[in-house]
């Protein structure tokens, strides 16, 4: 039953995220700091609040894609070290001093930037340099006696990490991580052995970190799915993972309506579902506006009463229908797990991104803000 009162919520685990954290701290051991990243909203779990408790379970760096996230959290109160990964703007590049933000800087060009207006200011602010070893992103594609001689120029800024990104970490066998190692590990060396060794290094995120792929951990990781509860799988030969984490989140919709349907009714937009039978339908309060994929239309099942039950027509804007023939003691008010775990049966982010065609990043950062965020 929904207690709530709401039409479509997500339950969030407080100590799920705090157990995940220390799960991926406790596997990487002490010589290496943990960055947890919030970016996109936590990945679609609210990062005020899950940076509050990741705060309280001792983190001591956060992680965001952009400048405005970082301000977001500052303006709650969020006192850990932030790291902007994904560039900055013009107009920004302010917020990095007045909110004490650290940027990755992508460019040589961006880095005299930064270093005039760190001189300007008087304030030393630190930055990461992030490499492109191979992702074709973001990064300086700049050599290592290039990026030596920019870094070497530098006064008022502080230079206090180096980065990169990977572009294929679950693809063991294609030999690409391996080669952006070695091409950040050029650049390295040439910066230690002209004494300007970074205090942190850091390259992996959740897949390097869970199936222990240490010589990508250097001293920092920036675990981001695993966070929440997820680890992706791997193609190629490699051990299990070793990290073990919980998803924290579970989603659930409410019933507005249970009826009965005839033989060869059609349902939903376009009939692309005839009833071949009489049905028990329900209909649910949550459909692709709220981020529940349309491509689950006719392929996708949720949880009633700890049964599976298939949806059935096309999820539209607001509603989804679902067949509940044989589930006794549904009515409206009830709700469906849509993502979590009921008694014996679960669906999680990766079930759901199977069937709609995507990834479980995209299902869990799809969830849109009309979703009330209830947190236990």
């Amino acid at each position: 039953m929904n207690a709530g009162g709401y039409r479509s919520w997500v339950e969030i685990s407080r100590r799920r995220i705090a157990e995940n954290f220390r799960a991926v701290r406790e596997l990487v051991g002490p010589g290496v700091e943990v960055v947890p990243v919030v970016k996109a909203d936590a990945y679609g779990h609210g990062a005020v609040e899950v940076s509050r408790v990741l705060e309280s379970a001792g983190a001591r760096w956060l992680a965001v894609s952009g400048v405005e996230e970082g301000v977001a959290l500052r303006s709650a109160g969020i006192r850990t070290r932030i790291l902007v990964m994904a560039d900055f703007l013009e107009s920004e590049r302010e917020a990095l001093f007045e909110f004490n933000l650290t940027p990755a800087i992508h460019s040589l060009e961006d880095l005299s930037t930064l270093d005039r207006m760190a001189a300007e200011r008087r304030q030393p602010l630190a930055f990461h340099l992030k490499l492109d070893t191979g992702m074709g992103r973001l990064g300086t594609l700049a050599g290592p006696e290039e990026i030596l001689a920019a870094l070497q120029a530098v006064r008022a800024a502080r230079f206090e990490g180096l980065m990169t990104h990977f572009a294929s970490a679950a693809l063991y066998g294609s030999g690409q991580t391996e080669r952006q190692i070695e091409a950040f590990d050029r650049v390295l060396a040439t910066l230690e052995a002209a004494g300007l060794a970074p205090r942190y290094q850091h390259m992996g995120s959740t897949i390097p970190v869970a199936y222990a792929r240490r010589e990508a951990w250097r001293n920092m990781v920036r675990p981001g799915q695993a966070i929440y509860g997820y680890i992706s799988p791997v193609r190629g030969t490699t051990r299990k993972p070793l990290l073990r984490v919980e998803p924290a989140m579970q989603w659930k919709a409410s019933f507005l309506e249970i009826k009965e349907v005839p033989e060869g009714m059609l349902i939903g937009y376009g009939g692309m579902f005839r009833a071949p039978r009489s049905m028990r339908i329900g209909i649910l309060a949550v459909g692709y506006a709220d981020g529940y994929p349309h491509r689950l239309s006719n392929r996708g099942r949720v949880i009633v009463k700890g049964r599976y039950a298939p949806v059935v027509g096309a999820v539209s804007m607001d509603l989804t229908t679902v067949d509940v023939t044989g589930i006794e003691g549904v009515g409206p008010g009830d709700c469906a797990t849509l993502l979590g775990v009921e008694g014996q049966v679960s669906i999680d982010a990766q079930e759901i991104a199977r069937l709609a065609g995507t990834i479980s990043y995209a299902v869990l950062c799809g969830i849109s803000a009309r979703v009330r965020r209830v947190y236990l």
